[in-house]
């Protein structure tokens, strides 16, 4: 305490400039209007700004919940998507499906879950990333998952009760079924183990008119997607002499560096649809040959 009256002691003369500095603002912006118009914009300027870089700061610390938020609202309107829902054929029929989804008989196909990315690699050949769902929340083997934006990420290939293992689009092991949104033709899109950035698209006819920048998109063809979520973009068109066909090179839409959000999507025809397949394979490999 000694020491604090020896300070100010010390400098005393200073702080009484410092006080009688003060108080003859205070009498300056008090007693003449342009002098107070001039401080008050100055101190509403400063108060902004200061306002302002809080706010930065409090939306920082906020923005992992409020990413939750919108992921939460952009799966409930994905489950709306016209693209989830079927008709069935009742041609010949008395029977209506029992869960319709409106007078007109649509039936829910597809049904999308938010998760989460715990892990991810993109430098491997064979590239997997783990999100925080798993069998206990619903989660199979053969899920479609894509990324927040609807871009097309990969398939669940292992769940635990609490996580899911999917096989990036960046898996030399996986392919998708893909077509072009300008044509409609349908290719097999997958990765050649180099650039994390690009996809290969072969079987497209050379006789299909392909730009760069066109949209490559799933296919309607496939058990695992709903068709029209978005591959990547032609970034370059190549003939292969060898097949006569091209062999296109995509930019992938998602992003595999930077995955934080996904959807999973469970396709509800899925064991109705494999089911026949399998034993439609079954029947005609153990069918008889028909005599000549």
């Amino acid at each position: 305490m000694r020491n604090v009256f020896l300070f100010l002691s010390r400098y005393r003369t200073f702080f009484t400039f410092l006080l009688l500095q003060v108080v003859a603002l205070w009498f300056l912006v008090s007693y003449n209007r342009f002098h107070r118009a001039k401080f008050l914009g100055i101190a509403n300027e400063v108060t902004g700004r200061v306002n302002s870089q809080y706010n930065r700061v409090e939306d920082y610390f906020t923005l992992k919940e409020e990413n939750r938020r919108i992921h939460r609202y952009n799966d409930s309107l994905l489950n709306l998507l016209k693209n989830n829902f079927a008709k069935h054929d009742t041609t010949g029929q008395f029977l209506q499906d029992s869960v319709p989804f409106d007078t007109l008989g649509h039936y829910r196909r597809y049904y999308a879950r938010p998760a989460t990315v715990v892990y991810n690699t993109v430098n491997s050949q064979k590239n997997f990333i783990q999100v925080n769902r798993g069998s206990s929340q619903g989660i199979k083997d053969n899920m479609a998952v894509i990324s927040s934006d609807g871009a097309v990420v990969g398939v669940v290939v292992n769940t635990s009760p609490n996580f899911a293992q999917v096989m990036s689009l960046l898996h030399v092991q996986n392919s998708v079924s893909a077509s072009l949104k300008r044509s409609g033709d349908f290719g097999t899109a997958e990765w050649d183990g180099k650039d994390p950035r690009f996809l290969v698209l072969k079987k497209i006819p050379k006789t299909v008119e392909v730009k760069n920048g066109d949209s490559v998109l799933s296919s309607p063809v496939s058990f695992n997607y709903p068709p029209g979520y978005l591959i990547g973009t032609v970034a370059e068109v190549k003939l292969d002499n060898t097949t006569g066909m091209y062999q296109l090179r995509i930019r992938t839409a998602a992003n595999f560096t930077n995955l934080q959000q996904v959807h999973i999507l469970e396709n509800l025809d899925y064991a109705e649809q494999t089911t026949l397949n399998q034993e439609t394979k079954k029947k005609i490999e153990t069918a008889p040959k028909n005599p000549k």
